[in-house]
């Protein structure tokens, strides 16, 4: 694997955790509920930047990841996705005062070990 696609890989499922955590700002802010019926909560999502932001970073994220998929076995760049897990729990701590237990931390450490070796396998 080149350093090239191995950074691509980063940058897309940094997107990703991005994208989680902007939707989740995003509905958070969008206060779902407030309005009458699902079609007003709906409306609510679309009209909030920040789930447009989340959506638009998805996106990009997809648009890399289609670029990685076409360099990389899919064996090979799939357990990446799995560091998504990591950027995300630790977003969710640093952003959004999530509390991290030790089962939490283990598990996602796991996924993290996991994507080693299998990366390491090809």
């Amino acid at each position: 694997m080149t350093l090239r696609l191995f950074l691509l890989i980063l940058v897309s499922v940094s997107l990703s955790a991005l994208a989680q955590l902007a939707l989740k700002l995003g509905t958070n802010a969008a206060a779902p509920g407030r309005t009458a019926g699902i079609g007003g909560e709906v409306g609510g999502l679309i009209q909030s930047p920040m789930v447009l932001v989340g959506l638009g970073l998805y996106g990009v994220g997809a648009l890399l990841w289609l670029f990685v998929l076409g360099r990389a076995p899919l064996s090979l760049a799939y357990p990446f996705v799995g560091i998504g897990f990591i950027l995300t729990m630790l977003a969710g701590a640093l952003c959004l005062n999530e509390s991290l237990s030790a089962a939490r931390i283990g598990g996602t450490l796991l996924i993290a070990i996991g994507c080693v070796l299998v990366a390491r396998s090809a």
